[in-house]
């Protein structure tokens, strides 16, 4: 059995140590694979609107089981996916939100929100990486 809480705060510090490194003040979110609030940490000076769209993007990454960058293009108007918004206002479609799994099962997702897409895409990739 996963110690959730034990992994959402070694996700939080590993997204936060790569916060440093890029020289960017982040909103981490964690949640478990119901979309409930597991950890959230706001690192000083993180701009507020940060806090709810990390939110939104640890949401978006369990509720389609996939990167939220992976969702950007399919939900451009025209596209595909483009009224998935509409269904639910808590999806956000921007780099930084990664579903957490623990082999096949989904166990949860992160969601870091405070630099650009790239910038927050590879906060949240290197908080799986330091799990892994």
């Amino acid at each position: 059995m996963i110690d959730k809480l034990r992994l959402a705060r070694q996700l939080t510090e590993a997204a936060e140590q790569q916060a440093v490194e890029l020289g960017i003040n982040v909103a981490t979110t964690v949640m478990d694979d119901a979309g409930n609030l597991i950890h959230f940490s706001r690192m000083d000076g993180t701009q507020l609107a940060s806090s709810i769209i990390s939110q939104g993007k640890a949401y978006s990454a369990v509720a389609f089981r996939r990167p939220t960058q992976s969702m950007y293009e399919v939900s451009q108007p025209g596209a595909t996916g483009y009224a998935l918004q509409a269904i639910d206002s808590r999806f956000v479609f921007a780099g930084g939100g990664m579903p957490v799994f623990d082999g096949d099962v989904l166990v949860g997702g992160i969601g870091i929100s405070g630099g650009t897409a790239e910038q927050d895409q590879e906060c949240a990739e290197a908080a799986l990486a330091a799990v892994e």
